[in-house]
């Protein structure tokens, strides 16, 4: 049996073995729990699965201090990084817990029978249901936030769809201390067991998306870990969703009259951004266009400058680092992995290597003369997460016309900020054209359940077949009746 190590990526040594692999054995029997769990953990209704979202907030909140000192041990990401991100963690749990009382994500449509110019209808409603157990393969650069307890398991377990998550190699320890305080917290609040699963093992993952009860699979991470994936999902006999949040270059447009009212303010922003966490977000500013003249000129200054005061970073694990010496390579400079790079060149002469995601912190500043130098290097540019436009003061011309071409290249346009911040809200999208996903949904926000759910119409039922949600005393959530939109009513002496 494979041991499954835990190592410090401060001293590149194995601190601990967290547990072996799983085995194929494990992964079936692990998967049949999940299957099992599917309609236990449906008929748990909305209040249930927001009474254990909100519980499964509180068991990490209880478990904070272990939790942060062992995936900083695991990530060297630091305390007040990872204490922020366990934040967010148990706020988008909590987030999915409102989306479920809420219970428009449903989109519960009821068309009474009657008569239509194309003749009698029959009674049709319709809503979204689980599509049953769910693989969730956690993020190197996330152990909390996008992992065993993230924002993929929230939505699915909101959705009703039981998650079985595969642990990340890189902070394996920290995946299974989650797990332990997930489940515990699971039983407490009622769910059936195999609601929660957990896999180790690179072999085990491609079991786990070829499982035949796994009805989708969720991942951030790599493209090439993307592809190994979909080539297993396209073997099955009955293909399943992958939600793939993959590779992102997140360009940041600077325009003349940005660079003349605040160079310096600009330049350190976009340092800090690139170098945030040692440059490991998968929104991640890793190339920029600044305006030529003396305003660019001391925009690029800024940029250099605070990155001299910036100390060399550790990251995520040796992969990593030497995946970013070999990206760094490829744009014609040595370095060592967490060394900041600032490297420059020209929109006319923009090298295609200058296109590609290298993770880590390191940026190129491309710069330009004129907008149709500008128009013509965003051209050549592939899909990403986000793009980011800063502007001058009341400036809306050239603003405009970057936001119409960066629309059709990116899910998140930023003016006048950075991209790593993405806030867990309802409007919040994360995604974007290929190679940033592979799909039109988001991860982050509340419509990120969406991608657990799938619509099912019932024609002629009786009232005691219907789901609550699509009866006709329903008044608990928003519907759209007959083609009428119709708000929710709150019960008498409820808030």
């Amino acid at each position: 049996m494979t041991a499954v190590p835990s190592i410090d990526p401060r001293t590149g040594t194995a601190a601990e073995i967290v547990t072996t692999e799983t085995t194929a054995a494990q992964v079936d029997q692990i998967c049949r729990a999940a299957l099992a769990a599917a309609d236990p953990l449906n008929a748990l209704g909305r209040d249930g699965r927001a009474a254990l979202l909100n519980t499964l907030a509180e068991a990490l909140e209880a478990h904070r201090e272990p939790i942060v000192a062992l995936a900083d041990r695991e990530t060297a990401l630091g305390a007040v990084r990872l204490n922020g991100e366990l934040t967010r963690t148990t706020y988008q749990l909590r987030l999915f817990a409102d989306v479920l009382r809420d219970g428009g994500y449903l989109e519960a449509t009821v068309d009474h029978a009657g008569v239509t110019p194309m003749g009698p209808r029959p009674d049709l409603r319709r809503m979204l249901v689980p599509l049953g157990p769910v693989a969730v393969f956690g993020a190197s650069n996330f152990p909390l936030a996008f992992s065993v307890p993230g924002g993929d398991t929230a939505s699915a377990l909101a959705a009703g769809c039981p998650v079985v998550a595969k642990a990340h190699g890189s902070h394996p320890a920290t995946s299974q201390l989650c797990f332990d305080v997930l489940e515990a917290a699971a039983r407490q609040a009622g769910a059936p067991t195999g609601a929660l699963g957990i896999v180790h093992g690179v072999r085990p993952g491609a079991d786990l998306v070829a499982h035949p009860v796994i009805r989708a699979a969720a991942f951030t991470g790599s493209t090439a870990g993307a592809r190994a994936l979909m080539g297993v999902i396209d073997q099955r006999p009955d293909p399943i969703p992958f939600f793939g949040e993959l590779s992102s270059l997140n360009p940041v447009v600077v325009t003349p009259a940005a660079a003349a009212d605040r160079a310096a303010d600009i330049g350190t922003g976009l340092a800090e951004s690139f170098t945030l966490g040692a440059g490991q977000f998968c929104t991640k500013p890793g190339l920029a266009f600044v305006p030529d003249g003396e305003a660019g000129d001391e925009l690029v200054t800024a940029i250099r400058d605070t990155i001299a005061a910036t100390a060399p970073m550790v990251m995520l694990n040796a992969g990593i680092g030497s995946a970013y010496e070999k990206g760094t390579a490829r744009l014609g400079v040595t370095t060592s992995p967490g060394t900041p790079l600032l490297l420059t060149t020209t929109a006319a002469g923009l090298p295609p290597e200058a296109t590609e995601e290298c993770f880590g912190p390191v940026m190129v500043v491309a710069r330009y003369v004129g907008e149709a130098d500008l128009f013509a290097a965003l051209d050549t540019l592939p899909a990403s997460l986000t793009a980011t436009v800063h502007r001058g003061s009341d400036e809306t011309r050239l603003p405009g016309d970057l936001t119409r071409r960066l629309l059709s290249r990116a899910g998140r346009i930023v003016y006048d900020g950075y991209p790593t911040g993405v806030a867990v809200a309802w409007a919040q999208h994360h995604g974007g054209p290929w190679p940033a996903t592979n799909t039109q949904h988001t991860s982050v926000g509340a419509t990120a359940i969406r991608r657990f759910l799938r619509p099912v119409a019932w024609q002629n039922a009786p009232a005691e077949l219907l789901p609550v949600e699509l009866r006709d005393d329903c008044r608990d959530l928003p519907r759209r009746v007959d083609g009428v939109a119709h708000p929710a009513v709150s019960a008498p002496g409820a808030p």
